[in-house]
C-alpha cells in the first residue's frame, strides 16, 4: 500500500513514565523524551499510518491540571480539523483514567482519541511503552474505532474511558474495566467485542472556576472532627460540590450523613461506592447514612461512577450551569442499556 493511502495519526506527548529516563546526576527517572523520540523507538510504524508528533508537555501525570487537558483537547481537535483520522495522547498512568474520562465527556468527534502510557520507564528492561504506542497507533488508524469516544490502550487491551481504572501500582496489567475490556489488538488489528456504546457529551467549559471536593469514608470516622461545626461549616463553603466515596454500596456514618443533609441543601452532593467496582444501591438500605436516607436529604447516588470520575463529571456539569440531579441521572442512563 502506498503511504499516500495511509491514515494520518497525530500524537501529542504530555510526559509520564513512557517518556522517562534517568538524567545524568539525577536520582530516579524523570520525563525527558519527546513524542518524536518515542515514535523513533517503534519499528514498522510506517506500514500502519503517517504519524505526526508534537510535544505538548513534559511532566508526571500528577502534575497535570484540568487546564492542561483542555489545552490538549484544543490541540486534538485542531488535528482532526486538519485531517487526522485519529489522535493519541501519551501521558503518565497515575491519572490516566481521570484524563481519559474528562476528555471523553468533551470529545464530540467520530475520530478516536486514544490515551496511553507505560508502566515501565523508557530505559527499563522490557519497557512496555513502544508496544503500547504501536498498539495505540493501530487502534487510532482503525475504522472500527470510530464513534467510540475516548479509548485507553494499554497492555494489548482497549478500554472505554468511562469504565477503565488503574487497579495495580506496578503491574503491566494495571488497567482493567469493571465490565471487561472494550476490545483487544490481534496481529495489528483493533477488534471490539460490541458495537459502539451510547455516549453523552458536554460543552467545553469556558473556565475552571468550580471546585469539587472528594471525601473518602471509612470505619470509625473522625467523630471529634465531624462534631466541630466551626471547622466543617467553612470547609463546606469552599466547595461548589462534594463527592463522597462511601463504604459498600454508598454508605456513610451517622455524623457524616448529618453533614450531607446540611450540605445537600446548598450544593450538589454525590455518593459513590469506594469499593472500586460495582454500582451504588438506590433503594435497599434505610438506616441513617444508607442510600435511602441520603437521597431523602437531597444527595445523588453515583451508580457505576467511580468517585474520581464522579468528581470530574460534576465539575463539568457545574461549569456548564446544568442541573446536577438531571445531568447525573442522564449520564448514568447512558452507561447502561
Amino acid at each position: 500500500m502506498s503511504n499516500n493511502h495511509l491514515p494520518t495519526i497525530a500524537i501529542g506527548s504530555l510526559g509520564g513514565t513512557i517518556s522517562m529516563t534517568q538524567a545524568h546526576g539525577q536520582d530516579g527517572i524523570i520525563p525527558t523524551l519527546s513524542a518524536s523520540e518515542l515514535i523513533s523507538s517503534i519499528p514498522g510504524v510506517s506500514q500502519f499510518a503517517t504519524v505526526q508528533a508534537s510535544a505538548l508537555n513534559q511532566v508526571a501525570s500528577i502534575h497535570l491540571k484540568r487546564s492542561d487537558l483542555l489545552a490538549a483537547l484544543d490541540w486534538a481537535e485542531q488535528q482532526v480539523a486538519a485531517g487526522a483520522a485519529g489522535v493519541i495522547l501519551s501521558q503518565g498512568t497515575d491519572t490516566l483514567e481521570e484524563s481519559a474520562f474528562l476528555l471523553d465527556l468533551l470529545w464530540v468527534h467520530e475520530e478516536p482519541l486514544i490515551l496511553m502510557g507505560a508502566m515501565r520507564g523508557a530505559t527499563a528492561v522490557a519497557a512496555d511503552g513502544p508496544a503500547n504506542l504501536l498498539n495505540a497507533i493501530q487502534v487510532a488508524a482503525s475504522n472500527n474505532s470510530r464513534g467510540r469516544g475516548v479509548l485507553v490502550v494499554m497492555n494489548e487491551q482497549i478500554h472505554y474511558a468511562r469504565w477503565v481504572q488503574k487497579k495495580h501500582s506496578l503491574s503491566l496489567a494495571a488497567f482493567v474495566s469493571d465490565v471487561g475490556p472494550a476490545g483487544t489488538i490481534v496481529e495489528g488489528r483493533a477488534l471490539y467485542f460490541s458495537a459502539p456504546p451510547k455516549r453523552m457529551t458536554f460543552a467545553r467549559p469556558a473556565a475552571t472556576t468550580k471546585t469539587v471536593l472528594l471525601w473518602l469514608n471509612h470505619l470509625d470516622e473522625h467523630t471529634e472532627l465531624l462534631s466541630q461545626q466551626d471547622i466543617l461549616d467553612p470547609l463546606g463553603e469552599k466547595f461548589d460540590g462534594i463527592i463522597f466515596a462511601g463504604v459498600g454500596a454508598g454508605h456513610v456514618s451517622t455524623l457524616t450523613a448529618q453533614w450531607i443533609a446540611k450540605w445537600a441543601k446548598l450544593k450538589a452532593v454525590i455518593i459513590c461506592t469506594g469499593t472500586g467496582s460495582g454500582s451504588t444501591s438506590f433503594a435497599t438500605y434505610g438506616y441513617p447514612g444508607g442510600e435511602i436516607d441520603l437521597q431523602n436529604h437531597g444527595a445523588i447516588m453515583g451508580g457505576f461512577l467511580s468517585p474520581k470520575k464522579a468528581r470530574l463529571l460534576l465539575w463539568i456539569i457545574l461549569e456548564n450551569g446544568l442541573n446536577p440531579k438531571v445531568a447525573v441521572r442522564d449520564y448514568l442512563g447512558s452507561m447502561i442499556y
